[in-house]
C-alpha cells in the first residue's frame, strides 16, 4: 500500500514530514503545486505538473508553518500514520468499526485521488487555496465539512493558536464607515446617543430589574457633560461596574438627559418636563434645568399654577415659584377651582394664604380651603368631620381673614361650618357688631390683588391739636392723573393718649354719588401725632381725571389734625420714576370741616 502526503488545506496548511520508518514505503513527496492539485479526471482539478526532484521536498516541508507550532504533525496524526505504515498493526484482531460511507460528493471527489484511499491515516485535506494564513486550517479540516471524509474514531484535539509571527491578519476593518458620513463632532456624538457602538457602560433605568430599560452610554461623554457622572466614573470612589441601576429615574427623562448631553437637543413635553427637571437637577446639568423651567413658564396657566407651584417648591426653583404665585394672584378664582388645588401640600397652601395680593373674596377662599381639608382627610384616611378638617388645616386656618367678610357671609358660612370653635365664632360676631371692636385672633388686613409696592401720599405739611367729632363726615374731593387702586386711608388719632376709635370710611364717585368702597371698622391709636391705617376690605379702582370723594366718619375723643395743606401732591416711584399726581379740592355738603388747607384724611394709601 502506498501512503500519500496530505495536501494543503484551504487555509494554506503546509506539508508535513513523513513519520520515521514510513519513508521507504512511500512514493517521492510531491511538490507544493502537485500536492495542491491531485491527479484526477474530475473537471474541477487541472492536470498536475511534472514532479520536481525529490530533494526539494524536505526543504519545503521545513519552511512551512502547520496547525501545530514547529511544523510537525499532531501526535494523533503521527500515530495514525505509523499505524498505517506498519503491516502488523494493520492486521490487529480487533480493528475499529468501519466509518459510515461518505456523502456522494465526497465519494466522487475521493475515488480518483491517491490521497484519500486510506481512511486510517487521518482526515484528508482538500486542495490548497491562495491564502497562506493557517488560522483557518482547523475549520477547513473539520469533520463537519461535507467535502471531507469522516473523522477517525478518536476525536482530535483542537490545535493551539498560531504564533503572532506565523501570519499577519492586517488592520481590523470597521463594521461600516459611519464616521465618514458625520462631518462634525456634534453629528458624530449625536450618532452615539442610545447606541451600542463604542459604549462602555449601561444603565438599568426604572423601577425593578424586570421593568427597567437598559440604555447604553459612553463614560467620556457623560463625564464631560455632568460633574456627577464625572465623579461617578473618575472620582476617588469611582464605580467599576459596567451596569448601573437607576430605580428613581424615569426612562423617558433619562433619555432626554442623554439626548441633551450627546447633541444639545432638548426633548421635553408636558408629560415629561417635571421628571426631566428632576433628572437634570440630580445629575447637575443646569442648562437642561433652565430649558425645563422656561418650558414651564411658557405653559403656566391658572389651571396648573398650583401643581407647578408645588413642584417648584420641591425642586427649589424660586423664579418659577414666584411666577406661579403671580399667576395665582391674577387668577385666584380660576386657580382655586382647578382640580390640582386640592392636591397641593399644606406648606404650599400656607404660602398662598399668607399673601396679601389674592384677588378673591375671603368667603370664597374659605370655601376652597374647606374643600382642600376634605381631600386631605381622605389622603390621611381620616373621617371627614369638622374636627378632622380643623386638624388637617393646622396653621392655615389662622390665615383665613374672617374679619374681611360681611356679617352675612360669615353667618351663612364659617359660623356654621363647625371648623371654628364657639369662642372664635362669638368673638368674630362681636367684631362685626359692636364698637369699639374687640381684638380677634385672625388677620384683618385686607388683601390687595395688585402687584408692586404699596405707596402713600400725605397732603399736610404740619400737624395741630384738637379736632372734634359730632357724627358728621370729614370729606375731601380728589382726582388723579393715572389709574390707581386705593386700599385705605391714614387718619389722625387722639390727643389724649392711647384710644380706640370707631370709623366708617368710604370712596364715592362724585358725579353719580355711588359708593365704590367702604368699611365699617375701628382702629387704635397711641396718642402720638402719627397717622393710623384704616383699610378697605377690597381695593377701590380710581380712574384718571375722574372726581372722587374720600369720606371718614369717626366716633371718639378729639384728635390731631393737619394744616398747611397742599392742593397738588405728586408721588414719584423710586424704582421706575413714574409719577402719580393727586389734585385736591373742597367737598361741599355735609362736612365736618375738612378742606384743602386743614382737617382729617391726611393720607391716601394706594397701588399703581
Amino acid at each position: 500500500m502506498t501512503l500519500g502526503y496530505p495536501s494543503l488545506s484551504p487555509a494554506g496548511a503546509c506539508l508535513r514530514r513523513p513519520p520515521p520508518g514510513a519513508a521507504s514505503e512511500r512514493s517521492p513527496p510531491p511538490s507544493p503545486s502537485s500536492s495542491s492539485f491531485p491527479a484526477s479526471s474530475s473537471p474541477f482539478f487541472p492536470p498536475p505538473p511534472p514532479p520536481p526532484p525529490p530533494a526539494a521536498a524536505p526543504r519545503k516541508m521545513a519552511a512551512g508553518a502547520g496547525p501545530v507550532a514547529g511544523g510537525g504533525l499532531p501526535p494523533s496524526f503521527t500515530s495514525a500514520a505509523a499505524a498505517a505504515a506498519s503491516p502488523q498493526q494493520q492486521h490487529q484482531p480487533a480493528p475499529p468499526p468501519p466509518p459510515p460511507p461518505p456523502p456522494p460528493q465526497a465519494a466522487a471527489a475521493s475515488s480518483s485521488s491517491p490521497l484519500t484511499h486510506n481512511h486510517r491515516v487521518g482526515n484528508p485535506l482538500p486542495a490548497a487555496s491562495s491564502s497562506s494564513c493557517p488560522a483557518a486550517a482547523p475549520a477547513a479540516s473539520s469533520p463537519a465539512s461535507p467535502a471531507s471524509p469522516p473523522s477517525p474514531p478518536a476525536p482530535l484535539p483542537p490545535p493551539p493558536p498560531p504564533p503572532a509571527s506565523s501570519c499577519s491578519l492586517g488592520p481590523r476593518e470597521p463594521a461600516y464607515n459611519w464616521q465618514a458620513t458625520k462631518p462634525t463632532v456634534q453629528e458624530r456624538f449625536a450618532f452615539l446617543f442610545n447606541n451600542e457602538v463604542l459604549s462602555d457602560v449601561h444603565f438599568l433605568v426604572g423601577k425593578g430589574r424586570a421593568g427597567a430599560q437598559r440604555l447604553p452610554a459612553h463614560r467620556f461623554v457623560l463625564a464631560v457633560g455632568s460633574a456627577v457622572f464625572d465623579a461617578m466614573f473618575n472620582g476617588g470612589m469611582a464605580t467599576t461596574s459596567s451596569e448601573i441601576e437607576l430605580p428613581d429615574v424615569e426612562p423617558a427623562a433619562f433619555l432626554a438627559l442623554l439626548k441633551f448631553l450627546y447633541s444639545d437637543e432638548v426633548q421635553i413635553g408636558p408629560e415629561t418636563v417635571m421628571t426631566t427637571l428632576y433628572t437634570a437637577k440630580k445629575y447637575a446639568v443646569p442648562a437642561l434645568e433652565a430649558h425645563c423651567v422656561e418650558f414651564l413658564k411658557k405653559n403656566l396657566r391658572a389651571d396648573n399654577a398650583f401643581m407647578l407651584l408645588t413642584q417648584a417648591r420641591l425642586f427649589d426653583e424660586p423664579q418659577l415659584a414666584s411666577l406661579c404665585l403671580e399667576n395665582i394672584d391674577k387668577n385666584t378664582s380660576d386657580a382655586i377651582n382647578a382640580e390640582g388645588f386640592t392636591d397641593i401640600d399644606l406648606d404650599t397652601l400656607v404660602a398662598v394664604l399668607e399673601r396679601d395680593t389674592l384677588g378673591i373674596r375671603e368667603v370664597r377662599l374659605f370655601n376652597a380651603v374647606v374643600r382642600w381639608s376634605e381631600a386631605e382627610c381622605q389622603r390621611q384616611q381620616l373621617q371627614v368631620v369638622p374636627e378632622n378638617k380643623r386638624k388637617t388645616l393646622g396653621k392655615a386656618l389662622s390665615l383665613i381673614r374672617f374679619p374681611l367678610m360681611t356679617i352675612e357671609e360669615f353667618a351663612a358660612g364659617p359660623a356654621q361650618s363647625g371648623i371654628l370653635t364657639d369662642r372664635e365664632v362669638v368673638s368674630l360676631f362681636l367684631h362685626f357688631t359692636v364698637n369699639p371692636k374687640p381684638r380677634v385672633e385672625f388677620i384683618d388686613r385686607p388683601r390687595c390683588c395688585l402687584r408692586g409696592k404699596e405707596c402713600s401720599i400725605n397732603r399736610f405739611q404740619q400737624v395741630e391739636s384738637r379736632w372734634g367729632y359730632s357724627g358728621t363726615s370729614d370729606r375731601i374731593r380728589f382726582s388723579v392723573n393715572k389709574r390707581i387702586f386705593i386700599v385705605g386711608f391714614g387718619l389722625y388719632g387722639s390727643i389724649h393718649g392711647p384710644t380706640d376709635y370707631q370709623v366708617n370710611i368710604q370712596i364715592i364717585h362724585t358725579d353719580s354719588n355711588t359708593i365704590l368702597g367702604q368699611n365699617d371698622t375701628g382702629f387704635s391709636c397711641d396718642g402720638s401725632s402719627n397717622t393710623f391705617r384704616v383699610m378697605f376690605k377690597e381695593p377701590v379702582e380710581i380712574l384718571p381725571t375722574v372726581s372722587y370723594t374720600a369720606c371718614a366718619t369717626l366716633k371718639g375723643p378729639d384728635s390731631h389734625y393737619g394744616t398747611k395743606g397742599l392742593r397738588k401732591v405728586i408721588h414719584e416711584s423710586p424704582t421706575t420714576g413714574a409719577k402719580t399726581c393727586f389734585t385736591f379740592c373742597y367737598a361741599a355738603g355735609n362736612n365736618n370741616g375738612t378742606s384743602v388747607e386743614d382737617g382729617q384724611i391726611p393720607e391716601i394709601i394706594f397701588y399703581t
